[in-house]
């Protein structure tokens, strides 16, 4: 298996380290932490030995020395250990990587989360710099970058396995989930909102499942890293904004999995998924980089233009429009061209897959995908 610098840097202190399943983080950690203790609760003997006594954990590495790394996977398997680690790391002054694909038992239990005592981080599939010569956009859209999936000589048998992996390690096995045949058919309609703005009463009725199911299947797969909701952008200007939010798989190989489409892109995928990339692309840059404070997308109330992305950042704001076209034409900047006005704005970007560079007459930025990818790289989207 190839071995990638990802993104993520260890920190000084203990830290919590989320990510969807097959992201990476065990090699990480294992290359990273090399000398550390290692603790894998997906060992089926020791998760049983540790359930029936949480304080069997301290005993086996209450001998490390003070600043002694000790990296803890699947922790959200069992959340009593927080507790143990807790102690430890104020009595032993032990270090703690926690490793984790979901928070949601954490929450759910009302665990001691090591507020102030543990930071958080979260990784992502590998971004076109980690990736490096390696990175074709066209493979990324139909399959994804999990390395899991991207290292496989059978990335198709692969990510048709994960799906399966996902319901029954995370969702069966962590008990996420009462009614997971309502979950099953709740799933592929999820997929196919990729990039749309989440209307609950469709999925719910697609899937034949309640409203307030539908939202907290939403919210387990928020948890567990698979999706994230961008919110409207809302400012105090004299249009309403609107207020639903947009559903953006993390993975485009992950989301034509559970739709079951694995075979060539369609033309009316590659829109959604290419958006789906650069979101992605800039919440992995932002856990190394001071990229923005917060993501939105633009689209005023009863008109029928939008922008799919504003970074804001201080009081400055961002914005990018992602379109899969690979000729450029004037056309693609009407969003672009509307939100000129939006007070704080100080850049426009339009990413296409098209090959040049360009700047408008009127100041909007053209860049292809991978220039885009350099850009967010380097610290450099901001002027």
């Amino acid at each position: 298996m190839s071995t990638y610098r990802r993104l993520t840097e260890p920190a000084r202190q203990s830290f919590f380290l989320f990510g969807m399943r097959g992201v990476g983080k065990s090699t990480w950690a294992r290359t990273t932490f090399g000398d550390a203790v290692y603790v894998d609760l997906l060992d089926e003997r020791l998760y049983q030995d540790l359930l029936a006594d949480p304080s069997l954990f301290a005993q086996s590495i209450g001998h490390l020395a003070p600043g002694a790394w000790v990296v803890l996977d699947e922790v959200q398997r069992l959340p009593a250990l927080l507790n143990e680690v807790h102690r430890l790391i104020e009595t032993h002054r032990l270090r703690f990587a926690l490793l984790g694909s979901s928070a949601r038992k954490l929450k759910a239990a009302g665990t001691n989360l090591l507020a102030g005592r543990a930071l958080r981080r979260t990784m992502f599939p590998l971004t076109a710099a980690e990736l490096g010569a390696e990175f074709d956009l066209d493979r990324v859209l139909r399959h994804g970058s999990v390395p899991l999936v991207w290292t496989s000589d059978a990335p198709r048998a692969v990510l048709e396995a994960y799906a399966q992996l996902y319901l029954r390690e995370e969702i069966r096995a962590e008990a996420l989930v009462r009614n997971l045949p309502g979950f099953v058919r709740f799933l592929p309609v999820a997929a196919l909102f990729n990039g749309q703005v989440v209307n609950v009463a469709g999925i719910a009725r697609d899937a034949g499942v309640s409203r307030t199911t539908v939202q907290g299947y939403l919210d387990i797969l928020e948890d567990t890293l698979l999706v994230c909701r961008l919110p409207a952008y809302e400012a105090r200007v004299r249009v309403r904004e609107r207020k639903s939010p947009k559903l953006y798989w993390v993975d485009p190989g992950v989301v034509r999995a559970v739709k079951r489409q694995l075979g060539d892109v369609a033309a009316e995928e590659r829109g959604p998924l290419l958006e789906s990339w650069v979101i992605t692309t800039l919440r992995a840059h932002a856990e190394v980089q001071d990229l923005f404070d917060q993501l939105w997308y633009w689209a005023p109330y009863q008109t029928d233009v939008e922008v799919d992305v504003l970074l804001e950042r201080g009081r400055e704001l961002l914005a990018i429009e992602v379109k899969a076209a690979s000729r450029y034409h004037p056309s693609l900047l009407r969003g672009l061209r509307a939100i000129e006005t939006v007070p704080g704005l100080v850049r426009r970007v339009l990413v296409y897959t098209g090959p040049r560079a360009f700047r408008s007459a009127d100041g909007i930025d053209v860049w292809p995908a991978h220039r885009f990818a350099a850009a967010a790289a380097d610290g450099h989207l901001w002027p």
